[in-house]
């Protein structure tokens, strides 16, 4: 790319303008935002009211069978219940735009906002020699919490479904560098779910590229001028998020005008910090000496976190067994029936800190498939060669087929769990020659446990690059978290139900 000279810079920037003045612009992320809303409030007031009357009818019947006053009574207490269950929602903003969608962080308001409501009941029933019926209490708090999950988990496939078809969408312009730029461009791409949309950027003066345009996984970005073009390029793509990823060439000065200037018009501005693959409980902000910092936090691997996660994987792979023994049984006797050779596969793999161990699993190539590899190397189906992946490998069984598509073949692994050489949740479990070729940065793989599942498990499986597979267990071992694994078992099992990227 040749940067123009700031002349050119800036005709090329106002003839960008123009022209992008002619497309249409997408519809405003408020739009639908306020329908989206709506209907989540409509549901959720069904929802505590159908649970707070199914438990009062459940525990106490109709007024045939109690006298009319206690039924009365307890009328007056499902409406203040429900009233005031409904006001905790909005109180905790289990309906904010922010979270709305996001996952974890709105179900982790409505759980906040409805524990906290039934302990204000307990406190306020001690306080005053209330007698509720506990039945009445532990039938509403579990069928409205249920309730309540469930319709938003609705909601959520809702969205993304129609985000996947270009709606309910969140248009953006993002300002930075070229690279940083081109970076937050194609993790929005890479997120349809997200539903970020970049509908242009703005680069520094000495970048501006001849272009006006920057092609990002096949998408064409306009580009609209400079820092300095920011509210025009609002006004004429329509976007209602700012983007901020490099702040060196706009300067304390210029963010704190443009946070004024997107306030008046009702932007949103968004600003990334710059730190790459880490997040969620490691980013916390603190004011020092009036600048508001963000505090990046070193990961935890050790002390009560590994016991944590040590006890959460013996107790997880212990039931797991305990639940799947019938169905280990009888695939063991379909391996041996229907070709030679053993039931297990026994492979190398590379362990916590470059320790190597035999990782287990059900037999679903033919006996010696390994002596074959090479005669299939050109057929070698994964991106970037280190690994060896085919869609159609002729090695695999008519049985192992059926187990490779529901993951069946990998439940022997929770044994390498119970043995600690393994984790349920973690990065995959890498070979001995992908060891070797690390280098600096990729050995911090090794530094937690691999695991039977793991961000590279729900986000593609073998549809994954090797580059893909390695940026997401980097970013696993940055920001580890039990609930983090937690929200990962689930994604799987989802995965997995649907065969997503298995072969």
């Amino acid at each position: 790319m040749i940067a123009p000279s700031p002349e050119h810079g800036a005709e090329r920037s106002v003839a960008a303008l123009t022209r992008t003045r002619r497309v249409r612009r997408p519809s405003s992320r408020r739009e639908w935002e306020r329908g989206y809303i709506h209907r989540v409030r409509v549901t959720d007031v069904t929802v505590v009211v159908a649970a707070v009357a199914c438990a009062q009818l459940v525990r106490f019947g109709t007024p045939a069978r109690e006298s009319v006053m206690a039924a009365f009574n307890y009328t007056a207490v499902s409406v203040i219940l429900a009233a005031t269950w409904i006001a905790f929602l909005a109180i905790f903003r289990t309906r904010s735009p922010r979270v709305l969608g996001s996952g974890a962080e709105e179900y982790r308001r409505i759980l906040s906002a409805t524990f906290r409501l039934f302990g204000l009941v307990a406190i306020v029933s001690l306080l005053f020699r209330a007698e509720l019926a506990r039945g009445y209490l532990a039938i509403a708090l579990p069928v409205g919490l249920a309730g309540l999950l469930t319709t938003r988990w609705l909601f959520r496939r809702h969205v993304a479904k129609a985000r996947r078809h270009g709606r309910y969408q969140t248009a953006v312009v993002i300002v930075g560098s070229l690279s940083s730029a081109l970076s937050m461009a194609r993790s929005f791409s890479r997120d349809g779910s997200a539903g970020y949309s970049v509908v242009g950027v703005c680069l520094p003066r000495t970048q501006l590229v001849d272009d006006e345009q920057l092609s990002v996984d096949g998408l064409e970005i306009p580009v609209l001028g400079t820092e300095q073009d920011v509210l025009d390029a609002i006004e004429v793509s329509g976007a209602d998020t700012v983007a901020v990823t490099a702040t060196d060439h706009i300067g304390h000065d210029g963010i704190r005008r443009m946070v004024w200037d997107l306030e008046k018009k009702n932007v949103d501005l968004v600003v990334a910090p710059g730190v790459v693959d880490v997040a969620g409980p490691r980013l916390h902000m603190r004011p020092v000496a009036g600048l508001p910092l963000i505090h990046v936090e070193k990961p935890q691997y050790n002390g009560a976190s590994r016991f944590g996660k040590t006890a959460f994987d013996l107790v997880f792979a212990i039931a797991a067994l305990t639940l799947v023994a019938p169905m280990l049984l009888i695939v063991a006797l379909l391996i041996k029936l229907t070709s030679r050779g053993p039931v297990f596969y026994r492979s190398e793999r590379m362990g916590l800190d470059g320790k190597p161990f035999q990782m287990i699993k059900f037999r679903s190539m033919v006996q010696d498939a390994d002596t074959k590899v090479a005669d299939l190397l050109s057929h070698n189906d994964s991106v970037g060669g280190v690994l060896f992946k085919m869609r159609e490998d002729p090695r695999v069984t008519t049985v192992g087929r059926v187990m490779r598509r529901l993951s069946i073949d990998e439940l022997p692994q929770f044994f390498n769990v119970v043995r600690r050489e393994m984790s349920v949740v973690g990065p995959r479990p890498p070979l001995r020659r992908e060891v070797e070729t690390y280098d600096g940065d990729v050995r911090r793989r090794l530094l937690v446990k691999p695991g039977l599942t793991g961000l590279w498990q729900v986000s593609g499986r073998s549809d994954l690059s090797w580059e893909e597979s390695v940026r997401l267990d980097l970013s696993y071992v940055e920001n580890w978290s039990m609930t983090g694994d937690l929200l990962i078992v689930l994604k799987t099992l989802k995965a997995v139900v649907s065969s997503d990227g298995a072969y």
